[in-house]
């Protein structure tokens, strides 16, 4: 059974927020990364080269597949913010999303373009959700 693509590595979390271009986003990221921390409790840690992830879970599938990963993340992308939520149900979290702000929804990913279009305290409770319920549903990784 191949391994997941995306592992766990010593890469500096800090380092990797400052190489971010855009300034915006950058600062973004930063207060993302203390919000995160705050709400788990956890110290980051970065996933391959672009993800920063909070809490460890294993999971195992029906299938067979199984492995490890973070109970929440972000990665700040060129595109949009990545927030990975991973014990958050977003896509039965409607009445959360409506209280959100200016967001795009993916499989077990929530995109923003910038803090300043969302609701930064509801975006709190879905982490705080997604990592005390930190487990993964889908066999997408």
């Amino acid at each position: 059974m191949a391994e997941n693509k995306t592992q766990k590595t010593a890469l500096s979390v800090i380092d990797f927020i400052n190489s971010v271009d855009h300034e915006g986003k950058r600062k973004d990221a930063f207060e993302i990364l203390e919000m995160m921390k705050n709400v788990t409790g956890e110290e980051p840690k970065m996933w391959g080269t672009s993800i920063i992830g909070f809490g460890d879970v294993h999971y195992k599938y029906a299938s067979g597949r199984e492995g490890d990963w973070f109970k929440v993340g972000f990665s700040p992308r060129k595109a949009k913010i990545s927030l990975y939520l991973m014990g958050c149900d977003i896509s039965k979290a409607d009445t959360i999303l409506e209280r959100l702000g200016k967001h795009k929804v993916g499989k077990g990913c929530l995109y923003v373009n910038k803090l300043a279009d969302i609701d930064v305290r509801v975006l709190e409770e879905m982490v705080k959700e997604g990592y005390e319920n930190g487990h993964i549903g889908t066999e997408n990784h």
